[in-house]
């Protein structure tokens, strides 16, 4: 298939564009402004990538991300005539609990974000339900490894301080809330494994996470792997912090996609590899 792929530059873009050129397809960058109409007459799918996706920034100025993550996906829905999309979107607009989620445990966004990114799904599943239209929603959960640069994500920061490349992190509570990490490569399969599922006049929703692990592991694991450990400043809890958020992904492992790369070690691993300055990583097993 010829795919479009928004957001291909990016740090899952990458990823994407190459497990799409594996899997013998064709994928086309976007060089075009969400805020902008697009044309999709010579696509067979879409992979919408695209997103302003700054947390904690959101509550600070949430409109760009109701214009950005909604307004975007809208006019490429707008675009559409047959062709199949694929939206990225993110476990947090889910209910925390302690519970593991599945695709129907409740969906309650605790951001502007990702209550952008729910907006978003809710426009892809009725134009989905229209009939014209194949459309698949993949929440993301914590994507780490592969040289990550955003060092507001909690591997790659652990990381980049025990390589010298950041002072230090803040840990916020005991460093027992538990996430659930997958590697980028894993998360790229995913795209690929859902585009193939889908077809037009169907909706599906599928959570992509594979390993679940405590900021506490976390630590741990760059020690383990670097031999350096990382300087935490021990922070107080913020209120309302989530304890746990993890996928139950057996949906999507029952079209054929299993996270061969998703292991913590492995993630600390490989992201350490992408990042260590010389002469490279810790200790040899």
């Amino acid at each position: 298939m010829r795919v479009l792929v928004t957001g291909a530059t990016g740090y899952v873009g990458r990823a994407v564009v190459r497990e799409l050129r594996v899997h013998g397809h064709e994928p086309v960058s976007s060089r075009q402004r969400l805020s902008e109409p697009f044309e999709l007459a010579d696509v067979d799918a879409v992979i919408h990538l695209a997103a302003i996706a700054r947390v904690r920034e959101s509550f600070l100025d949430p409109l760009p991300y109701y214009e950005t993550n909604v307004g975007g996906t809208l006019n490429l829905l707008k675009a559409l005539k047959g062709q199949r999309f694929l939206l990225a979107s993110t476990g947090t607009v889910y209910r925390p609990s302690d519970a593991v989620l599945t695709e129907e445990s409740v969906r309650e966004p605790s951001s502007p974000y990702a209550a952008s990114k729910a907006a978003a799904e809710d426009l892809v599943a009725w134009a989905a339900q229209s009939g014209q239209i194949g459309a698949t929603t993949l929440r993301l959960f914590n994507v780490a490894g592969g040289g990550d640069t955003d060092t507001s994500r909690v591997i790659t920061r652990a990381v980049a301080c025990a390589a010298g490349t950041v002072p230090g992190m803040d840990v916020y509570g005991d460093g027992g809330a538990v996430r659930d990490f997958v590697h980028v490569r894993d998360v790229a399969a995913a795209f690929v494994v859902a585009l193939e599922a889908c077809s037009v006049g169907t909706s599906a929703v599928y959570n992509v996470g594979a390993t679940a692990a405590s900021v506490r592991d976390v630590l741990d694991a760059v020690l383990e792997v670097t031999g350096r450990a990382v300087d935490v400043t021990w922070k107080p809890a913020n209120a309302g912090e989530i304890r746990s958020l993890r996928a139950d992904s057996s949906r999507l492992r029952a079209l054929g996609w299993e996270p061969r790369s998703s292991a913590l070690a492995e993630i600390v691993r490989d992201q350490w590899l992408a990042s260590a300055p010389a002469p490279g990583p810790g200790p040899s097993r």
